[in-house]
């Protein structure tokens, strides 16, 4: 069953279309990211939705048309980027702002406060003042107090963006697993793909006010439907070709293409981990010109000696070519994707 349900939302700022009749719609306990690069939109639809931005088009939240609602009856919750913790109270008396708005009387406030701090991992908490938390606490004081009135939907913009990298992969597990365990219907707007498909049940890109592509995470991040959805997930490896006998004639060479590819002109990308490196003479001439330890795997920037773009190669660790090498090169079919 639908819980949100856009229908040809748009937003104008003088000549610059913000969205542009956006529809999109988020099913009951489900959790949905959006992602795209700055300025695509995100952040003006959540506001859209909580009532905060006047749009075109129709917004409904369990069926019925919130044109008209004010915010503070929509029953949503948002968490901004930067918390916006109020410095003047105590972590509990964050929790607590809302229910209060809400008229909960005190014992209810109390014990709903104590079993959220419980629930974001800060127990006892109440009392300590803001100023003394860290970042990753902060951002569980602010998902707490948007969690707090039992909001209908849960709306989060780049909940993760200001936290180190490490703290934001350990916290994007935690909120899986919590909204999970509450049921709770999540829309997340992110510029991060890692945690965007580290959060999400389905992700949806957007670019200039559109949505590129919608989908799982698995459906996205295997068959992205244009060029710039293959660029923004990082894909570098994007060239032009023309299919005939299974295989892509390229400025890289002959390219080995998915069974029942059909034939003509065609874009398409490689992901770096079908690029395998081979002898010399075993495959396309290159040469490496970067080489780029990633933890668990090196990244190559290859030269193709016959010419066109610096191919991105993977390969494990032992072994892995220097930079100057002559190497050859193959393409595994799997990880060769067409283009619409």
């Amino acid at each position: 069953m639908a819980l949100l349900e856009l229908d040809g939302v748009s937003v104008r700022f003088g000549e610059r279309t913000v969205l542009d009749a956006v529809d999109l719609t988020v099913a009951e306990h489900e959790t949905v990211c959006v992602l795209g690069p700055s300025g695509s939109g995100k952040s003006t639809l959540l506001r859209v939705i909580a009532g905060l931005q006047p749009a075109a088009g129709r917004v409904r939240l369990g069926g019925a048309d919130q044109g008209g609602v004010p915010v503070h009856r929509r029953g949503v919750g948002l968490m901004f980027q930067d918390h916006q913790l109020f410095p003047q109270r105590d972590v509990g008396g964050n929790v607590a702002f809302g229910l209060r708005m809400h008229g909960v009387g005190r014992a209810e406030r109390e014990a709903r406060v104590a079993e959220l701090l419980e629930l974001v991992g800060l127990p006892g908490a109440g009392r300590r003042a803001v100023s003394s938390l860290s970042g990753g606490e902060q951002q569980r004081v602010a998902l707490a107090r948007a969690l707090a009135p039992r909001p209908r939907l849960l709306m989060l913009d780049e909940p993760l963006g200001q936290l180190d990298r490490g703290l934001r992969e350990r916290l994007v597990v935690e909120l899986r697993g919590l909204f999970s365990a509450l049921g709770t219907t999540v829309l997340a707007v992110t510029h991060d793909q890692g945690e965007a498909f580290a959060l999400a049940d389905r992700v949806v890109v957007m670019r200039e006010g559109r949505i590129a592509q919608a989908g799982t995470p698995l459906e996205v991040w295997r068959r992205p439907a244009s060029e710039f959805v293959a660029r923004f997930l990082g894909f570098e490896n994007v060239v032009a070709g023309r299919v005939a006998s299974g295989t892509a004639e390229t400025v890289w060479g002959a390219v080995p293409v998915p069974a029942g590819t059909a034939e003509g002109e065609c874009r398409l990308f490689v992901r770096p981990g079908g690029v395998r490196v081979v002898p010399v003479g075993a495959g396309v001439a290159c040469e490496v010109v970067s080489r780029t330890f990633r933890g668990t795997h090196v990244s190559l920037g290859l030269r193709v000696l016959a010419g066109g773009p610096v191919l991105e190669a993977e390969c494990e660790l032992a072994g892995a070519p220097e930079v100057g090498a002559s190497v050859g090169v193959g393409f595994d079919p799997a990880d060769v994707v067409l283009l619409p």
